[in-house]
């Protein structure tokens, strides 16, 4: 089976100086490689395309068959690395912790926590008072882009 460190340190290579990063590696049964990326400005096909063969250039299909599938991240799927939540920093995020799915403004994102600020309606007051509320990345199950449809 394909080593996924291998493929990490090969697509890292390759990012080297882009505006894209890499999210995350894996490696199913059959070696079935998939490769997820994020950018600060988007994720274009033409990129997803460069990385696949830059891949396939640096493995050797006559030691290990493979598929491999290299794409961009979901709009909605959770964050998987810091660079994801200093990428949304400002933006509506959903997260989900303690049992509790709350959605707020992402205010910071540091190497061992992240802040959002909520909106919490107040009996008997017309305006919602804003919270910030902090959490450790270990202490979430899930923070991802709220997307919404107006």
């Amino acid at each position: 089976m394909i080593d996924k460190s291998i493929v990490s340190q090969i697509v890292t290579e390759f990012l080297e100086g882009n505006d894209c990063f890499l999210v995350d590696v894996t490696v199913q049964p059959g070696n079935f490689i998939v490769v997820e990326i994020d950018s600060e400005t988007g994720v274009d096909i033409d990129t997803c395309c460069a990385i696949s063969r830059y891949v396939e250039e640096k493995l050797d299909r006559d030691i290990e068959d493979y598929e491999l599938e290299v794409g961009s991240t979901g709009l909605t799927a959770p964050f998987k690395v810091l660079r994801q939540y200093h990428k949304n920093v400002g933006n509506e995020v959903e997260v989900l912790a303690g049992g509790k799915k709350m959605v707020g403004i992402l205010l910071q994102a540091g190497e061992n926590d992240f802040t959002i600020q909520v909106a919490k309606k107040v009996k008997g007051q017309k305006q919602p008072v804003l919270e910030d509320l902090t959490f450790t990345y270990s202490e979430v199950k899930y923070t991802k882009y709220n997307f919404k449809f107006n």
